[in-house]
């Protein structure tokens, strides 16, 4: 059985980019890790040299997998203690131009997988009244930008999925924090971005010009993957963690200003929202 002193992370989604480099940060404190990505074999630079790491196979889209997974951890570490949902990946396309089978695609993995990941992990957590989950979102979870729909109702549903299960978890000591970084350098363009190229010219100056900034950003972001790792190991080991942590500048303005924008336009509506109730 693992010290109790020593958190156990499982994070999906580590052969590139957040997942990975917080999986070395979490492995470099000695705290036992498992990490997973479609091929394990891709994550044997974060075995290599290390008695507290567990490698496994795991495609979130695959309810078989994430059961498998699960046991493996709990039979070698005894528990998971912090779940990073990581894995999924973006898709773009003007919202009258996007493909039904990538839309799906992405929502089994962005949302479902999320959501089976979480319900398999739970249990355990309910048991023993002690967990955290964390969930990758991202500044699409507050603001969707031309071109990034699909990608952005991802988000929005795991966010509202977090919210609820924020309220259930809590008399339980399950905390659940939504993570949500702007661009940071992790090649999540070039790597884990689809798109369907805009075709309708009524969409070019909108869709069509923020697909192709996207698509040419990798290298240029502003964040550090890095530093974002070492963000959310704060915030786990917090007393009283944050539902939400935004990474960055450009995420922290986006959402901020969004949000005050949002509440000026509900509050300067209040009288016309108040009048569908039945009168007093």
């Amino acid at each position: 059985m693992t010290d109790v002193s020593s958190p156990v992370w499982f994070i999906t989604g580590c052969s590139t980019g957040f997942g990975h480099d917080l999986a070395e940060l979490t492995i470099s404190h000695g705290w036992p890790t498992v990490v997973t990505a479609r091929d394990k074999a891709r994550l044997a630079d974060l075995v290599a040299g290390h008695d507290n790491v567990l490698a496994l196979d795991l495609d979130v889209t695959d309810a078989g997998q994430i059961a498998a997974a699960v046991k493996a951890a709990e039979e070698k570490f005894g528990r998971i203690d912090v779940l990073v949902n990581n894995a999924g990946y973006g898709y773009q396309a003007a919202i009258e131009q996007g493909e039904e089978d990538e839309i799906r695609a992405m929502f089994d993995a962005n949302v479902f997988g999320l959501f089976a990941m979480t319900r398999a992990v739970l249990p355990g957590m309910r048991a023993r009244r002690k967990g955290h989950v964390l969930n990758l979102t991202s500044q699409a979870g507050f603001v969707g930008f031309p071109g990034s729909g699909y990608y952005a109702a991802t988000k929005h549903a795991v966010e509202g999925f977090s919210d609820s299960l924020a309220a259930e978890g809590a008399p339980l000591g399950i905390k659940v924090t939504c993570v949500a970084p702007g661009p940071f350098r992790t090649d999540w363009a070039g790597r884990s971005l689809k798109q369907t190229p805009v075709t309708i010219a009524d969409y070019a100056e909108t869709a069509g010009a923020r697909m192709s900034a996207t698509a040419g950003y990798s290298g240029q972001q502003p964040g550090d993957p890095v530093r974002a790792g070492e963000a959310m190991i704060k915030v786990v080991e917090s007393t009283n963690p944050p539902r939400h942590l935004v990474l960055g500048e450009l995420a922290y303005n986006g959402i901020t200003g969004k949000l005050k924008e949002r509440l000026a336009e509900i509050e300067g509506l209040k009288d016309l929202s108040l009048s569908a109730d039945f009168p007093k």
